[in-house]
């Protein structure tokens, strides 16, 4: 069958039967890419925790620093999209094993920078090997789950982020604890080594136990073929008027708007992840481990943020909305960090942070169900690698920025209250220039526990007519 011929429509299966087939192969894809986000994530901020002792042992400044964290994102910008058009050449095994194997050992180098354009090139390097791994993810599952069953799945996967942190800080703040001067090491050192080694592992099992296409599953029986088959085939005949083209997804007005909203959103995720520690340490709280705790914490409601929106989506059937608002809640969520710092209130900030990390994690997963509502085949592939590279050039500014106001002025609190007006932005940009998409077949085809379907706009789905 050519790449995007769509599938033969019939089938003699029930829903409840390929509901049991989509559940198998969501169990079967989904854990193990998320493994690899959360590693990849962990191995992307843990130069949080590594800056508290970093700058001292090397003399260096809190714009050095902010310079450093935030070039990972050129190279994520520059090899992005050439690393989502490959996997659509070269399959999802390869790429995530060549992805996992050079950011693993690019951070194991990290442990031995001794001057600021080493820190600068490795994280280059860094940003360059990871660049495709997050919209490869989107674009994979997009090889596997039909619009109306994706947005859960990539709840779980975006939500490897917060995962990440909500594990990585305590074991960062324990690692540097407990391993500073070991073989004459320093702890931020032992940081890179101990937290780089498993992604070079997790590269080489990436090639065995990963699926390119279901067509290649041979752990999926033909009645189960027949039923991914079945919800693919019929989403891609409605889908076969759009634009599959390159410059179809560059031509459009819709992938600009979405890309300068996720480059909002992800102004307030980078400050999250890169000074969260720091702003913590600042209202009193020095010990790495206690600190790590803490940030776990925090992590913890952005975890469930992605979670909980991203369920709440799929059961309403509407993206648009619980994007824009759960971005809002993060915007909130950063003024009042922003409130609590100039206060010198522990408590004030630390629930501010929290409510940041849910609303601002949160509309991630959903955000990313978007996209394929107006692009697919190879314009959806570039067009996703292009909205994630271009807007997560706001990691390459938003780190600077604070590290320049924080020099300046002292204190983040002028930087924070800039930073959640620009996450509010996004909210303004979604909700007037992003256009409520009517529900695919295939979404309407998937019906709920009394056979109803349900369209996708921002009415309750309990008004929606059940046909009982």
């Amino acid at each position: 069958m050519a790449e995007h011929e769509p599938a033969p429509l019939t089938t003699n299966s029930t829903p409840q039967e390929r509901d049991r087939t989509f559940r198998r192969v969501v169990l079967r894809i989904v854990p193990f890419i998320t493994v690899v986000y959360v590693i990849a994530w962990m191995d992307r901020v843990n130069v949080g925790f590594a800056k508290l002792t970093m700058l001292d042992d090397l003399s260096w400044s809190e714009a050095i620093y902010g310079a450093g964290a935030g070039i990972f994102f050129l190279g994520y910008f520059l090899f992005e999209v050439p690393s989502n058009l490959l996997l659509e050449k070269i399959g999802a095994r390869r790429t995530i094993m060549r992805i996992a194997l050079g950011w693993g050992v690019v951070s194991v180098l990290m442990a031995w920078v001794t001057q600021p354009w080493h820190f600068y090139v490795l994280r280059f390097l860094q940003g360059a090997f990871e660049a495709g791994l997050h919209p490869g993810i989107i674009l994979y599952l997009t090889y596997w789950l039909p619009a109306h069953r994706r947005g859960k799945a990539v709840a779980i996967c975006m939500s490897a982020s917060p995962l990440a942190l909500l594990i990585g800080s305590p074991l960062a703040g324990n690692i540097m604890k407990y391993t500073d001067g070991m073989l004459g090491g320093r702890d931020w050192q032992w940081l890179f080594i101990i937290e780089g080694i498993p992604s070079v592992i997790l590269g080489i099992l990436a090639y065995f136990l990963l699926t390119d296409r279901p067509k290649d599953a041979t752990w999926l029986s033909a009645e189960e073929h027949a039923h991914v088959a079945y919800e693919l085939g019929k989403e891609a005949k409605e889908l076969s008027g759009r634009d599959h083209s390159v410059r179809g997804a560059l031509r459009s007005r819709t992938t600009w708007i979405l890309i300068l909203s996720l480059f909002c959103i992800i102004t307030g995720n980078a400050t999250l992840s890169f000074y969260g520690p720091s702003l913590v340490a600042d209202v009193g709280f020095s010990d790495l481990a206690e600190l790590g705790w803490i940030m776990s914490g925090i992590f913890a409601f952005g975890w469930l943020g992605m979670l909980v929106n991203g369920w709440w989506s799929d059961r309403r059937r509407e993206a648009r909305r619980h994007a824009a608002l759960a971005a809002g809640v993060g915007a909130l969520g950063l003024a009042l960090a922003a409130v609590a710092e100039q206060q010198g209130s522990a408590a004030g900030l630390l629930a501010a942070l929290a409510l940041s990390a849910a609303g601002t994690m949160g509309a991630i997963p959903v955000f990313w169900s978007l996209p394929p509502r107006f692009m697919s085949g190879t314009a959806l592939a570039a067009g996703v690698a292009l909205i994630n590279s271009c807007a997560n050039l706001a990691g390459y500014f938003s780190p600077q920025f604070l590290g320049s106001v924080k020099e300046s002025t002292g204190s983040y609190t002028t930087g924070l209250f800039v930073i959640a007006g620009v996450e509010l932005i996004a909210v303004v940009l979604i909700f007037a220039f992003i256009k409520k998409e009517p529900a695919t077949g295939a979404e309407a085809a998937s019906p709920g526990a009394g056979g109803e379907s349900y369209p996708d706009t921002d009415e309750d789905p309990s008004a929606a007519p059940t046909g009982r």
